[in-house]
């Protein structure tokens, strides 16, 4: 499916029309997945046309991050990163959701994969993004037969371009197989993530999530949705999660930026609980949309509303 982008991209240094925002085919990152990226949600209320960016501040952390962990450095500051992301905001007028992907990658057209001495270019570009997964109903997961990467093969916790050839293959044998996402488990033979979001169980009450020892990503939602839940007295234990505990769970869901947070009805043609949404991730859910669309004042910190 094409997804349209919104006009403006930043590109080499500025701020140009999506159309001259092109690389060349010898790029090093297009060959080899020299690069990382991170990305941005962005929500649009029309009473006030203005757009709710949520915690941009903390990805724009977390692409450092990558860069310090692939030992690169970036040509800008994070201010300057937060600038010009609010620069491409207001230049492109969104007046829906939004997702904005920031990048960076090796510009240079030499031969052969290496990340020593480069100069990385960064891009940023915005598409109109309702639902990544359908939010209505529950989703069906699969397990994957691909194992996850561990962090001492590519980096779990850098958003490495390359990496993510491993949660494309998952992902193919799910939609070849009629589900909606895969499941990875690790090298230990425990649940990881889903192709490209984190995973909660609940269990008598509890969150139970696997911590990044189990090789999963630093994901932002992850992040919000432990601080949410202690908010709200239901407490996280972050540990391993055997397969079985997921088909015997109360209730499954994933989270991430592009997902938001997105209830599973069946892993493994397995129902999960009474195969509706749980209590716990319906609450979870219903608070963590109120807080990103900017409408919860106890956590106003986590956005910023930008005038369209």
């Amino acid at each position: 499916m094409k997804i349209d982008s919104f006009p403006y991209a930043f590109f080499q240094e500025k701020i140009v029309s999506i159309e001259k925002a092109k690389i060349s085919v010898m790029t090093n990152g297009f060959q080899y997945g020299t690069g990382f990226f991170g990305g941005i949600r962005g929500y649009y209320n029309k009473s006030t046309k203005s757009l709710s960016l949520f915690r941009v501040d903390d990805h724009i952390k977390r692409f450092f991050n990558s860069a310090n962990i692939l030992g690169c450095e970036l040509p800008y500051t994070q201010e300057q990163l937060h600038k010009i992301i609010v620069q491409l905001i207001k230049k492109n007028k969104p007046e829906t959701d939004c997702y904005l992907r920031v990048y960076a990658y090796v510009g240079n057209t030499e031969l052969g994969p290496n990340l020593a001495n480069v100069t990385l270019d960064v891009g940023i570009y915005m598409i109109p993004l309702q639902e990544y997964m359908p939010l209505g109903k529950g989703l069906s997961l699969i397990i994957s037969s691909w194992q996850r990467i561990s962090d001492n093969s590519i980096s779990t916790l850098a958003k490495a371009s390359g990496g993510y050839i491993n949660s494309a293959l998952a992902r193919k044998e799910a939609t070849d197989g009629g589900f909606d996402e895969a499941i990875m488990l690790n090298k230990f033979g425990n649940v990881a993530e889903g192709s490209a979001e984190n995973l909660f169980i609940v269990r008598h009450g509890k969150l139970i999530t696997p911590g990044f020892s189990e090789g999963v990503l630093g994901g932002i939602t992850r992040e919000s949705v432990i601080t949410i839940a202690k908010d709200m007295e239901i407490e996280t234990i972050e540990q391993p999660i055997t397969r079985s505990e997921l088909y015997t769970a109360d209730e499954v869901f994933l989270t991430g930026t592009a997902c938001q947070v997105a209830w599973v009805e069946q892993i493994d043609k397995r129902i999960i609980g009474d195969g509706k949404i749980g209590s716990i991730t319906s609450q979870l859910k219903e608070k963590f949309f109120k807080i990103v669309k900017g409408e919860d004042a106890g956590y106003t910190q986590w956005c910023i509303k930008i005038k369209s």
